[in-house]
């Protein structure tokens, strides 16, 4: 970016307040709190970053500043366009920060009436999902994954139960199989490691999706892709298709943390997990705990200033751009309880963000952890941590907030009772969430189509 100019207090390089990297080995979900306080402490509620070589950015720490930052759009934009370092051509191809905030039509990238229209959309096809069915698809898939580890009576929740439950559910939610989700998890992996392969995996994501959008247009069904052809905002293929990606990068991902970080809590805090069980405390307050504390996504690209401005104590350039620092303002020290008290009861949290922008799906969300984390509480009523809690490892990533295992081990599972092939089993195989039919297949509005840019899931890292 253009500033900080030398002269300000907070320049990278003036030699008094350097930018700090927010990015490397070294930032796994136990350093990213400290760093947070400690940028805190130097710079105030806005301060200066690098979040990848040669990448300067501002990450906005403060409450305050972070609801400014998500609600003032003729301030702050989402279009990456007006970047500085990509409008002067100072952004490499290969940098790691392109897959996420490269341009894409979709409601991410969009202000204004452009993202009203698609988000009137998106909004609009999940709030139709049929939540006793959601309900009960969760319930069912969580189940049976319980039961395929059951009898070992030990697993890793994360790779075995976190990250398995909430792909497929979304998966059927758009209204793939699971071998087609399964390659387009595949191919959105294979786009976000920004090597050799990625313009072909980014090929292989768009033919999939691009399949998926031809055959609903053909042979609309009961799915959240078919609701959004069907939309009034009469959404071309590729607003469909980079906002489907949007859906399933941002719903899967933030989700699995979610679920798994919840567990942890109820597995190490003796205290909160005797006041859920004696039902003085819910699982959707474990689940506000987490976002409080631990929310799924640390960090968020990104904002960028349509003028100059000061802000939060720092001179803000137009093109800058801004990070959505959600983990440090939801532990600004000025919205916590001053004793140091957990937060229950109280979602003015920023863990999905907040204004125009927040996050649609915040419902069908905390309705997919909640049944999740309670079906395997109660099927497994006797788990602990396999480790000791301090051996717990987080993801290296600056972006979210994620368990690298969660290892377990139970001695009495309570199983569902076998399905009897001529009855109802009492949960429904492969249930699928009811939407109303849509109507049928109508022809594209004729817009231009944009060419397709390898999309962002937030980064996964390595283990510690």
């Amino acid at each position: 970016m253009t500033s900080p100019r030398p002269d300000h207090r907070s320049a990278p390089g003036a030699g008094r307040c350097p930018a700090t990297a927010l990015y490397g080995p070294h930032l796994d979900g136990d350093a990213m709190p400290g760093l947070y306080e400690e940028l805190r402490l130097r710079h105030g509620p806005v301060a200066p970053v690098t979040v990848a070589p040669g990448i300067d950015a501002w990450l906005v720490l403060g409450h305050h500043e972070l609801l400014r930052l998500t609600r003032e759009e003729q301030d702050f934009s989402h279009d990456p366009r007006r970047w500085t370092l990509l409008r002067e051509g100072r952004v490499p191809a290969d940098s790691p920060i392109m897959p996420m905030v490269g341009w894409r039509p979709a409601l991410l990238f969009a202000d204004g009436q452009q993202h009203r229209r698609m988000r009137a959309a998106v909004s609009d096809a999940l709030t139709r999902i049929n939540g006793h069915e959601l309900r009960r698809t969760v319930r069912f898939t969580a189940e049976r994954l319980i039961t395929s580890f059951a009898e070992r009576g030990e697993a890793d929740l994360v790779p075995h139960f976190a990250r398995k439950l909430p792909m497929e559910v979304i998966m059927r939610l758009l209204g793939l199989d699971e071998r087609t989700g399964q390659q387009l998890v595949q191919a959105i992996a294979g786009t976000v490691v920004a090597n050799a392969d990625s313009a072909n995996a980014s090929r292989r994501m768009g033919a999939i999706l691009g399949q998926l959008i031809e055959d609903k247009r053909r042979e609309p069904g009961n799915d959240v892709t078919s609701a959004l052809l069907a939309h009034p905002a009469r959404l071309t293929d590729e607003e469909v298709l980079h906002n489907l990606v949007v859906m399933f990068v941002a719903g899967n991902q933030t989700t699995v943390n979610w679920i798994a970080t919840t567990l942890r809590i109820l597995l190490t805090d003796a205290a909160f997990r005797s006041s859920l069980t004696g039902g003085h405390l819910t699982v959707d307050d474990a689940l506000d705990l987490v976002l409080w504390r631990f929310p799924p996504t640390q960090n968020f690209p990104a904002r960028y200033a349509t003028r100059d401005l000061h802000f939060g104590g720092q001179h803000i350039r137009a093109g800058d751009m801004l990070i959505l620092g959600l983990a440090a303002a939801n532990a600004d020290p000025s919205v916590l309880p001053p004793d140091g008290r957990p937060v229950t009861g109280n979602r003015s949290h920023l863990a999905f963000g907040a204004g125009p922008h927040a996050c649609p799906a915040q419902d069908p969300a905390r309705l997919i952890a909640r049944t999740a984390v309670d079906t395997i509480r109660h099927r497994l009523p006797d788990m602990e941590l396999a480790v000791e809690e301090h051996e717990l490892a987080w993801v290296k990533s600056p972006w979210t907030k994620g368990l690298a295992a969660l290892p377990v081990r139970f001695a009495d599972p309570q199983l569902p009772a076998p399905a009897d092939p001529g009855g109802d089993p009492g949960v429904v195989p492969h249930p699928a969430p009811a939407y109303p039919r849509p109507p049928s297949p109508s022809a594209s509005d004729g817009r231009p189509a944009q060419h397709p840019v390898p999309y962002p899931a937030h980064p996964q890292g390595e283990r510690r």
